[in-house]
């Protein structure tokens, strides 16, 4: 006996609350996403082949820009070390800085130190748009008799004493030597032995010792 045919029916699915979600999903990471500001200090860095990655807490950075300018910086998620730094500047210099003016610093996205003790005053009481527009002439570094890199990783050992504190030295790759030599020294000065350069990081090119050991041992990145 034959079996009778059921009729064929098509699907309908309803895709208005999967819609919905996806909308609703889609808002909330918009809303709830933190971008990374802007740089302040943009620099050209060397090319290297070393891919690891710059932490970016407990970090103490220098910048050195083209003109061998330098600048200083602590990490977003450290506000405390860095109000410590500056009151520590503060009172070891007697700059007589305000409330909003440590303010400026210690609470500014992405803020950084670029003039001599006599002129930070001044500095801090500038906004980050003012800032734009303003020619600073740098930490000095290049006299050891007035290398005040020395009082900034002074201050930064002390406001980051009990907790490791990671050097940064991000430099441009136009920039001379005598300025990154006076960081160097500074460091030294303050028995800083260890920091990390920041690089731009490209492929290790094929044919070199480092190319043949990265195939061999299968690490990623050793081919383009």
């Amino acid at each position: 006996m034959a079996r009778a045919k059921l009729p064929r029916k098509s699907t309908t699915v309803d895709m208005t609350a999967m819609c919905d979600v996806a909308f609703l999903l889609l808002a909330f990471f918009i809303l709830a996403t933190k971008f990374k500001p802007p740089e302040a200090l943009k620099v050209d860095t060397p090319n290297s082949v070393s891919t690891k990655i710059v932490l970016d807490k407990d970090v103490v950075q220098v910048t050195i820009d083209k003109n061998g300018k330098v600048y200083f910086s602590v990490s977003e998620s450290n506000p405390n070390q860095k109000a410590d730094i500056l009151d520590d500047i503060n009172t070891a210099k007697n700059l007589g800085l305000s409330a909003e003016e440590k303010k400026n610093f210690t609470h500014t996205p992405n803020a950084y130190i670029g003039v001599p003790f006599s002129q930070l005053k001044a500095f801090l009481d500038k906004s980050p748009e003012d800032l734009k527009n303003v020619i600073l002439a740098g930490i000095p570094v290049l006299d050891s008799n007035n290398n005040e890199m020395v009082d900034w990783f002074r201050a930064a050992a002390t406001a980051f004493a009990g907790t490791k504190m990671n050097v940064v030295v991000k430099g441009d790759d136009a920039s001379k030597y005598p300025s990154f030599g006076g960081v160097i020294w500074a460091l030294k000065r303050n028995d800083l032995m260890k920091f990390q350069i920041v690089t731009n990081p490209v492929a290790v090119p094929v044919g070199t010792e480092l190319y043949k050991v990265n195939v061999a041992t299968g690490t990623k990145g050793s081919s383009d």
